[in-house]
């Protein structure tokens, strides 16, 4: 007996030393999460005590039970089913699958801590108060546990209103405000590290430490884009061997930022990379520490404007050593939350578009390009501005929901990896549209994801309509906005267009599948192909645009087999090189030499020859001049396929063999590059799975197909018919904003006058035909349709925004003001809809209430010229010289140099195609065909097989970017 006594008492003695440890250690490890070795250590002691405590309580519980008061007989239950619920998991571990057993765990112990504290604080014996008074004791007790309670899972989840990305006030004046500054060992990327320190390269190397949790998204990961973004990508690679060659190492550390994490934050990327080219660093590519240890972003200004953090256990997880990898593995089993924190920050889920910002958007500047600021790719601008985002006011179409970049390049997976929710997690093999890696790596999975990808209907061709061919278009009209950006304006911007054509609109019949005019032989009649962009939450083509082949191509068959028409057609059996005249998707700019940039050197770029691309949830509509043969068969079917190629035929030539001819005699310096490109070199050792010029898909993203009938040339002329159905209301839309965005605005509004015709009541078609009439200046039949659209739908933003424009044009400019906030409190971050309210301020002097309206436009975008113009107004308006001349700065900074368009000039004479790709409104012609006398057709350029000596210039164009 006594000996019992004697056991009750040191038990009792031990759990009144370890429960309340317990109950703190539970506190501390609930609200303050850390990746620490101090936290790790109270995890285990956590663990430890609580496995003691369990095994204290064996020999005593059922004795404690039956003598102890009712609180105390509760309390110990209730913390010997807590202490059963945590040894269980000390097993299973805490992920998210477990957490109701993690949380019952918590909550039933606490409440049991309650009951024993509640009892400690009454009188003892049997003598013990009634149950009206242990009941208030006991939740009294309970209430302040549960205040406790609440106040730590505040401070628990405060971590993730943290660390919110957030533009800065005012950019930098220059480029040597970003970063680190040109001393800095990671400029001109903006890529910073804290502490300026550099990080290990096995930091980046060890992904496959991740896979002991994640197998399932590190074989995703082995697979994608991001795992080959480094010299294990021989196209990136040899436009980095290019880049150094010309310009030196430390402007290649731009593309490192983001491209080559292992070498360039470990200091190795001020050796020429053919030196290092084969060392395991340089081919380590994106690992999964790379975009998970980036701890901040700064900015949306992209080119890597993030801070990386070194995990201060990092060297635990990756250790060889089996115990203490074992003990690594342990910890994050039972407290999954530290890791967590670390690697997955918040920013990265609630604002993934601008974490995908910091390396997704980038310019180049004088200390990349010897010249100015320079736009280069952007995926994220035209995103932000657009009906996908759910940000954009004026977009033609919204989708059932905003969307965000993960929601289309990081899809459901099943999986039971760690972190899964539910049974799946976001795909790590980033679906997009890279064919040529998984080609080249000879990666048959990713290849048929990433054709499955493109062809999942984000885009859709529409043979849509024919009219009888008009005179030759002049060249000459082009896209205002195509002088100031080396990327399509968008809705972003307002694009002013000056008209390609006048006078009257030509009728049209349409839709084709729907009538079927007959073609007479011997007449020549214009084709329009309509091109819309569905699923696509950016530009299409998304990315470094310069380097790609993506085109539309409209052949032409009748039944006898033969060709009448080819626009498009790929030379050498479909291998070779796309024909010059096809109607490209790209942007095309030239050096000071007037040499097209073709090798990925955008350093290079002086000026623009023409940009084209669609943006999201928009259409390109393309004009097609075919001529009908006396002896073409009785029927002719037009097949439209939009092609794609990543990367060009010549990109990849030049990436595997391709050579400057030093024996030219022709110079090269950080402007221009004078040397003709030949194909001799030898491709041994090259980053692919085998030493061969990789033979890159060319994927038909979208098609449509029509059979017109052809009559006798005596026939009578067909009279031009079209057919209006309420379901097929976007057909008729689509056609026509492909008409506006190209300047066609008279036959733009004819295509929208016909959506009204399909449905009065759809605001759309009205909304549409006030688009075209603000952008003529017919601000009267603006007024009129735009009101009959406010009829049907009154709250509508985009018909807002347009009569606001209407009622500044009339000088009403309170009316204006009202009508951009009624817009504003739908989309809040539509940047064009801002700088209008801004604007219209200014001119009601309202100066203060005008600055405060644009620096919200540069809380979303930085750099947006607008903005910084009339921030500039804004403020000497207010007398605050200072201000005005730093926005004056970055105005300056921003804006392009139109001066350049000079150097076009040349290049456009000796090349016509290019010069009819320029114009906004353009027709294409069939290449040469052995049916066809007419003079519609053109000889297609002749491919350029590697041996053979030709100016790079003359071979395909490029881009800007990296």
């Amino acid at each position: 007996m006594r000996e019992n006594r004697t056991l009750q008492s040191l038990v009792r003695r031990a759990l009144s030393w370890l429960l309340p440890f317990l109950v703190v250690s539970a506190a501390y490890l609930y609200t303050f999460p850390q990746a620490n070795v101090f936290y790790a250590g109270v995890v285990l002691l956590h663990a430890l005590a609580g496995v003691i405590a369990a095994i204290l309580l064996v020999p005593v519980f059922f004795r404690w039970l039956r003598n102890g008061s009712i609180l105390e007989r509760a309390g110990w239950l209730l913390i010997a089913a807590g202490a059963v619920l945590g040894i269980i998991l000390i097993k299973t571990g805490t992920p998210r699958t477990e957490w109701k057993w993690l949380y019952l765990h918590i909550v039933i112990s606490l409440i049991g801590a309650g009951f024993l504290i509640a009892n400690k604080l009454g009188p003892q014996g049997h003598s013990a108060s009634g149950a009206i008074t242990v009941a208030l004791r006991a939740g009294l007790c309970l209430a302040a546990l549960a205040v406790i309670g609440y106040g730590a899972r505040y401070i628990r989840d405060s971590w993730q209103t943290r660390g919110r990305i957030q533009n800065p006030a005012m950019p930098p004046e220059d480029m040597n405000g970003e970063g680190d500054g040109p001393e800095g060992s990671f400029f001109p990327s903006s890529a910073q590290v804290y502490g300026k320190q550099k990080i290990p390269s096995k930091f980046f190397m060890e992904s496959d430490s991740c896979k002991r949790c994640h197998e399932d998204i590190y074989n995703q990961w082995f697979s994608s884009a991001h795992h080959f973004s480094s010299f294990n990508n021989q196209w990136y690679r040899k436009s980095i061997e290019y880049m150094q060659d010309t310009i030196g190492t430390k402007p290649s550390k731009w593309c490192g930022g983001c491209h080559d994490p292992a070498v360039l934050y470990a200091g190795l990327m001020d050796t020429p990379i053919k030196q290092i080219v084969h060392r395991p660093e340089s081919q380590a590519g994106l690992g999964c520490m790379m975009c998970h240890s980036i701890a901040d972003v700064k900015s949306t200004m992209g080119q890597g404007d993030f801070y990386l953090e070194y995990p201060k256990l990092h060297e635990l997880a990756a250790t060889q050593n089996p115990v203490a990898r074992a003990l690594h593995d342990f910890l994050i089993r039972l407290n999954p939350e530290p890791h967590r924190r670390v690697f997955l920050k918040p920013f990265m889920k609630t604002q993934t578009a601008e974490f995908c910002s910091s390396c997704h958007k980038v310019h180049l500047d004088v200390p990349v390009n010897h010249y100015r600021w320079f736009r280069g790719f952007n995926e994220y601008d035209n995103w932000q501005a657009s009906g996908v985002s759910g940000q954009g006011a004026r977009s033609f179409y919204y989708p059932p929901k905003p969307q965000q970049c993960a929601d289309c390049h990081m899809p459901a997976e099943s999986s039971k990896d760690a972190g899964n929710i539910n049974g799946v997690v976001h795909s790590h093999r980033f679906p997009g549209a890279n064919t040529a890696l998984p080609t080249a790596n000879e990666d048959v999975a990713q290849l048929k994801l990433t054709k499955e990808f493109l062809k999942s209907g984000a885009l859709t061709v529409d043979i849509f309509a024919v009219s009888p061919a008009q005179a030759l278009l002049k060249r000459g009209a082009t896209s205002q906005s195509d002088l100031a950006t080396t990327f399509a304006v968008g809705e972003e911007a307002e694009t002013k267009i000056t008209p390609g054509t006048g006078g009257e609109v030509a009728p049209v019949t349409a839709p084709l599948n729907r009538v079927q005019p007959g073609l007479r032989r011997g007449d020549t009649v214009r084709v329009d192909v309509v091109v819309r962009t569905k699923k696509v939450g950016h530009f299409f083509p998304g990315g470094t645009v310069d380097a790609y082949d993506t085109w539309l191509e409209l052949k032409g068959t009748d039944e006898k087999g033969q060709t009448i028409f080819w626009s498009g057609m790929v030379e050498g059996d479909g291998k070779g090189p796309v024909e010059k005249g096809a109607h490209f998707y790209r942007s095309l700019q030239i050096d000071a030499h007037g040499n097209a940039v073709n090798k990925r050197n955008a350093w290079a770029t002086r000026a623009v020859v023409y940009v084209r691309l669609i943006p999201p949830g928009a259409a390109d509509t393309v004009h097609y001049r075919i001529s009908i043969p006396e002896n073409a068969g009785n029927k002719i079917t037009l097949h439209a396929r939009l092609c794609y190629r990543k990367f060009s035929w010549l990109n990849t030539q030049f990436a595997f063999v391709g050579e400057a001819d030093e024996k030219s005699g022709h110079s090269v310096t950080p402007d221009y590059d004078d040397r003709p490109l030949i194909f001799t070199k030898s491709i041994q050792g090259v980053s692919a799975k085998e030493e061969k010029i990789p033979d890159v898909p060319i994927v038909t993203v979208a098609e449509n197909e029509v059979t017109l009938p052809v009559v006798a040339r005596n026939a009578p002329a067909a009279v031009s018919r079209t057919v209006v159905l309420k379901e097929e209301w976007q057909r008729w839309n689509d056609y026509g904003i492909g008409l506006f965005l190209q300047g066609d605005l008279k036959g733009a509004a004819a295509a929208f006058q016909k959506v009204t015709e399909a449905d009065p009541n759809n605001p759309d078609g009205w909304v549409n035909i006030g688009r075209c009439a603000v952008q003529e200046g017919d601000m009267e039949r603006a007024r009129n349709v735009l009101e009959k659209a406010l009829s049907i739908s009154p709250s509508l933003a985009r018909a807002n925004y347009f009569y606001a424009r209407v009622l500044r044009s009339d000088g009403n400019y309170d009316g204006a003001a009202a009508r951009l906030r009624t817009v504003l409190s739908q989309y809040p971050r539509d940047r064009v809809a801002l700088n209008d309210l801004g604007r219209v301020l200014f001119l009601q002097r309202k100066y203060q209430e005008s600055v405060n309206t644009l620096q919200g436009v540069l809380a979303i975008d930085p750099e947006d010229l607008q903005a910084h113009y009339n921030l500039m107004l804004g403020y000497n308006g207010l007398g605050n010289e200072k201000l005005a001349k730093e926005h004056e700065a970055r105005y300056m900074r921003f804006k392009a140099d139109e001066s350049s368009q000079a150097i076009t000039g040349p290049y456009r004479q000796t090349h016509p195609e290019d010069n009819n790709e320029r114009q906004s409104i353009h027709e294409h012609i069939s290449v040469s065909l052995p049916i066809i006398g007419s003079k519609s057709t053109r000889t297609a350029s002749s491919a350029v097989q590697p041996g053979k000596v030709r100016k790079a210039s003359t071979l395909a164009p490029g881009g800007a970017s990296r």
